[in-house]
């Protein structure tokens, strides 16, 4: 993360509802912020890249999935302030499927995730990374058009 004097630049991140029946892709953080909560496949944009590229590139990086049909839902406005370093992150979340259904995600960042897994979404598992715990508790739903 870039930082001028003290503040923290803010930075975008892409983040990616993979979706399968009623269920959404998860997987347990291992990372200075969120620490063993679930959340989302996605990462930092990349100078250049579009949305669906982001999305596209960092579920197959972090899983091994291939994704189409992306759609945007929306944008959060994340400050964590609590962090190891205070840290500032504009999020786009995006909706996609499968290529191929019956793909399985692979852990392929072990050191960043404890395992990808499908969840129900109306019954997720806790500790859930709190913007997206944040989304649940004011009702969104991944599913909605």
């Amino acid at each position: 993360m870039e930082t001028v004097g003290e503040e923290a630049t803010p930075r975008v991140a892409v983040v990616v509802f993979v979706v399968k029946g009623n269920s959404v892709l998860l997987g347990k953080r291992r990372s200075s912020i969120g620490n063993s909560t679930f959340a989302l496949p996605g990462g930092h944009l990349e100078f250049g890249e579009s949305f669906e590229g982001c999305a596209a590139r960092e579920v197959m990086e972090e899983t091994g999935l291939e994704i189409e049909k992306m759609k945007l839902l929306t944008v959060t406005n994340n400050v964590f302030k609590e962090a190891p370093k205070p840290s500032h992150y504009v999020t786009v979340f995006l909706r996609a499927t499968l290529v191929d259904p019956n793909q399985d995600p692979v852990n392929v960042e072990p050191e960043k995730c404890e395992g990808w897994d499908w969840y129900d979404w109306f019954n997720l598992p806790t500790p859930l990374f709190w913007p997206l715990e944040k989304m649940v508790k004011t009702g969104f739903n991944p599913f909605s058009d």
